[in-house]
């Protein structure tokens, strides 16, 4: 995540706000804007993620979903996986995420420093979806270089949900009300986004900002990283405004 001065970690803590993405992330947020909008989006983007996973690597692939977030609908895409392992950087999160597949026979939990320690061409698919807007550019090339020592030669990676510079809030609150429109949660949509702009997100967004990237710039680091890229479409989840890219792990 986003490095953090220590200064601003004191003062964040002490006023209740949060003060990195990861911890915005690991606590209460305002990203869903009820119940209904959680489950729905879970469930396409799981959806859409098992299906490029089917596409890209049919039988039973060796998947890792970094950045799961709750993952709440893992067990859809563990179907398309003869394993499936979750990591996310929040530890509170990935502490609900081992509880709720606790003993499930396809599904294991690893935090981030346990990824990096995954034997190497251990993996098929390595999925990071709507994870790039909170990493810094040195933190993703770091992570790419990670990603190909694990993924086996031909593996892929996929990197879903990048955001590019000329998207706005005004362009994502569009598509959250589209969305809405088409989920039945509407209201619910426009209460949502007058409470996310009073929320911390608003305000991480204006100080720490969201990383964004041509489509040209992410394809050639994910080249730079040893990956064969292109675009993918649709993008993964519901804003279309947004780019899926997958990469192919080229041979040393």
């Amino acid at each position: 995540m986003p490095y953090e001065a220590p200064a601003a970690a004191v003062a964040a803590r002490v006023s209740g706000m949060a003060s990195s993405w990861r911890d915005f992330f690991d606590g209460d947020h305002a990203i869903y804007v009820n119940d209904r909008h959680r489950l729905l989006h879970d469930r396409l983007v799981t959806r859409d993620i098992a299906a490029l996973v089917r596409e890209l690597a049919p039988g039973t692939p060796a998947v890792l979903d970094f950045g799961c977030g709750e993952a709440s609908e893992a067990a859809v895409l563990a179907a398309a996986c003869g394993r499936l392992v979750l990591s996310d950087a929040a530890p509170a999160v990935l502490a609900r995420v081992r509880a709720r597949f606790e003993g499930h026979p396809v599904i294991s939990v690893a935090a981030p420093d346990d990824v990096r320690a995954l034997p190497s061409g251990s993996l098929d698919v390595v999925v990071v979806n709507s994870l790039l807007q909170y990493l810094s550019r040195t933190e993703l090339q770091d992570w790419l270089d990670t990603f190909r020592l694990l993924l086996r030669p031909g593996g892929r990676l996929v990197l879903g949900d990048v955001v590019p510079p000329d998207i706005g809030p005004l362009t994502d609150a569009a598509a959250l009300l589209r969305f809405g429109f088409e989920g039945g949660f509407l209201v619910a949509a426009c209460v949502g986004l007058v409470r996310t702009a009073l929320s911390d997100y608003r305000k991480l967004r204006r100080d720490l900002g969201l990383a964004t990237y041509t489509e040209a710039d992410i394809l050639a680091m994910m080249e730079a990283a040893g990956f064969a890229a292109t675009r993918h479409r649709p993008n993964i989840g519901h804003n279309q405004a947004r780019m899926t890219l997958v990469g192919t792990r080229e041979p040393d």
